[in-house]
């Protein structure tokens, strides 16, 4: 008899989705029309969950599912899951490291190059026409600039070695230092902020990070300064960045993640010193394979019995 699984989202390739429903009893509650009647319907069955960033996993979730085992999370992330509930349950939790980590760094990157070099400016003005009547206003270089980074995990370390590929200078703030790490270490966001050209969060979201880019810190980063953003949306406090882009108190912002996704300010869409993506850190082909088989195999590993392949050890 199979297993039932309670799938949160469409965000599974089709191999992948294949590969689930193949191994599981699986639940697609996005595509019921009450999911709530669903759930009290099937509670008693549910002993696992694949779940993505975008949808919470609640304590009231959590508890309303008996017999809930495991809960598989498709992002490396996992701020949207109650930890705490799911520990008290005994619930085992895993998330997909390390497969994302590139594409995610490349996707800052882009960003840190698409804002420097004007190229969505640059783009438009060759669409409309503009260029018949003159060049267009110069960019930045990042040769020889600071890169400050907010977080030296995977990604931040994968950032990195891409900044210093591109002339940069490396500093980071985090927690704590990080003794293999070959880059100056400032504990204080503020002053990384003040020493940085481009401030780079790829730090976690959640309680501990919230409204860590506040105004004052856009204020020490100031109007030569660049803000770039593949970490979450909460980290940074919108308004301040808000009126911090329209006085000029920086330069500008590459953001691929907001605190209300997939809602974006209309004051962000408006401004030209702004890049803006759709939070597609890890969004090509390849990885979102890898993360739907970390997904579908770490499910698999919880009900034969064996080691999970990438559990969150906070859990």
């Amino acid at each position: 008899m199979k297993h039932t699984v309670l799938v949160m989202g469409n965000y599974l390739q089709p191999a992948e989705m294949q590969a689930l429903e193949e191994s599981f009893d699986t639940i697609h509650l996005w595509k019921e029309k009450d999911p709530e009647a669903v759930l009290q319907a099937r509670r008693n069955d549910i002993q696992g969950i694949a779940s993505v960033h975008s949808v919470p996993v609640s304590r009231t979730l959590i508890e309303a599912l008996p017999n809930l085992e495991i809960i598989s999370q498709f992002a490396v992330g996992y701020d949207n899951i109650d930890l705490v509930a799911a520990k008290e349950r005994g619930i085992a939790v895993t998330n997909t490291p390390d497969v994302l980590t590139d594409d995610t760094a490349d996707t800052g990157m882009a960003l840190l190059l698409a804002v420097s070099r004007r190229v969505c400016e640059g783009d438009m003005y060759v669409r409309v026409g503009k260029w018949l009547n003159g060049n267009m206003p110069l960019g930045w270089s990042p040769k020889g600039k600071v890169a400050g980074i907010v977080g030296m995990g995977r990604i931040g370390q994968s950032v990195a070695r891409k900044c210093e590929a591109f002339g940069m200078k490396i500093m980071y703030q985090g927690p704590r230092k990080k003794e293999d790490v070959p880059y100056v270490y400032e504990p204080d966001v503020q002053k990384l902020a003040e020493n940085a050209d481009y401030l780079i969060l790829t730090c976690p979201g959640g309680a501990a990070t919230r409204h860590l880019v506040n105004a004052d810190v856009l204020k020490a980063l100031g109007p030569k300064g660049f803000l770039i953003n593949i970490a979450r949306g909460s980290v940074v406090d919108e308004d301040a960045l808000i009126t911090a882009l329209i006085d000029k108190t920086i330069l500008g912002a590459g953001l691929d993640v907001y605190p209300d996704e997939p809602r974006v300010r209309e004051e962000l869409i408006k401004m030209d010193n702004v890049v803006l993506l759709p939070h597609i850190g890890s969004a090509t082909h390849e990885t979102r394979k890898m993360m739907g088989e970390l997904v579908v195999n770490n499910l698999r590993a919880h009900f034969a019995g064996g080691p999970l392949l990438t559990p969150v050890k906070a859990a």
